[in-house]
């Protein structure tokens, strides 16, 4: 299925009224075909997410810090947990629905239903749809950088990325 119809496809998925209160995401494969893509969401996962987003807003705030935010990538419609997108990047983009590129810094939260090869390709489709960076925040707060050339020790973005404090 190329851009334009999984593109039109998450829309659908996202007008639809039956799937509108589900207590998990969704996300679409390279074939337009619905994905459940985490378990239901844990306290403990949602509380770093909570924590990023301050993070992002503290020491990056000339951008828009989200969670939950639909890409368009070669293997179809993923969300990520958190997203951090320049000024530029959100005029651009603003609404669209999904990015039909990759904010600059997306970040996964470890799922007890995560697999290594799920996030690994995950950080590697958000990367080659246009992310400067993705990170992987593990269950106890450690955080995992990736760029272009494969995991870094330190943020591009100049933020400290210590385990985060829970």
């Amino acid at each position: 299925m190329d851009a334009a119809a999984l593109a039109e496809k998450w829309r659908e998925v996202v007008d639809n009224p039956y799937l509108r209160d589900l207590p998990f995401k969704l996300e679409l494969n390279e074939d337009g075909k619905v994905e459940f893509a985490m378990s239901p969401a844990t306290n403990r996962h949602s509380l770093l997410q909570g924590k990023l987003q301050a993070l992002l807003l503290r020491c990056l705030p000339h951008g828009v810090q989200m969670p939950e935010c639909s890409i368009l990538t070669s293997k179809g419609v993923k969300v990520a947990d958190v997203v951090w997108a320049s000024n530029a990047f959100f005029e651009r983009y603003r609404d669209a629905t999904p990015y039909p590129k990759a904010p600059e810094l997306c970040i996964e939260v470890v799922s007890p239903s995560n697999t290594t090869d799920e996030l690994t390709q995950k950080i590697q489709l958000y990367l080659e749809a246009g992310a400067v960076e993705a990170w992987i925040v593990c269950g106890d707060g450690v955080v995992e950088v990736y760029g272009p050339e494969g995991r870094q020790t330190r943020s591009s973005f100049g933020i400290a990325v210590a385990p985060l404090e829970i």
